[in-house]
């Protein structure tokens, strides 16, 4: 019985594992630059794996390329996140629940909600940096009706720190830093957001 647990307890993760790798490979493509935006797209609305699993080898093998490959990045999670806020606003209690239970990230949905009717945008420009799942923005954000202006704005602006201080860093010191990022990767978007919300404090102020 205990085996038959950890088994099916590791199938997800395995799974996991593997979808990530493979996504990876994805990088060396031909078609990588067209494969990476539709990662970065699908990633705003219900794909697990983010665009940085891309972005990170394709920056290493030409850096030069870099701020572009962020700038697909950037262009298609923002489209996505359109279609990801449309169904948190249309179609929530239906499409938008199943993504969540998925992930099982149901508790976190709430999570979210109480986090807009403090901090409303801001708190949209925040979690877009970190690690919490982008998916679950743009889906909450179009749930709780967040302004559909300031939901873009802000949503460039983290997503845009976040891919291109990727790009920069990886032009800046090359395989160096994809290893640094890829091991800290959580802590360094956790920092960067609780410099955010330093700034969001004192501008209540």
């Amino acid at each position: 019985m205990s085996q038959f647990l950890l088994r099916t307890l590791r199938w997800p993760l395995d799974a996991a594992r593997k979808l990530y790798h493979a996504v990876v490979d994805l990088s060396a493509h031909p078609a990588a630059v067209p494969l990476l935006a539709l990662v970065a797209f699908t990633e705003s609305i219900f794909f697990p794996i983010p665009p940085d699993a891309m972005l990170i080898p394709m920056s290493v093998a030409r850096p030069r390329r870099a701020l572009y490959y962020a700038g697909v990045c950037l262009a298609a999670s923002i489209a996505g996140a359109g279609i990801g806020y449309w169904l948190g606003a249309a179609a929530m209690d239906s499409v938008g629940q199943q993504i969540v239970a998925l992930y099982g990230l149901q508790e976190k949905l709430e999570q979210m909600f109480l986090w807009y009717k403090d901090w409303d945008a801001w708190i949209v420009m925040i979690a877009g940096f970190t690690p919490i799942p982008y998916k679950l923005i743009t889906l909450s954000a179009g749930a709780a009706h967040v302004d559909l202006g300031v939901f873009f704005l802000a949503s460039i602006l983290s997503r845009g720190a976040r891919f291109f201080l990727v790009a920069g860093l990886l032009m800046a010191w090359g395989e160096r830093a994809a290893h640094f990022i890829e091991r800290h990767f959580d802590t360094l978007t956790l920092i960067f957001a609780a410099l955010l919300v330093g700034v969001a404090l004192l501008s209540l102020h």
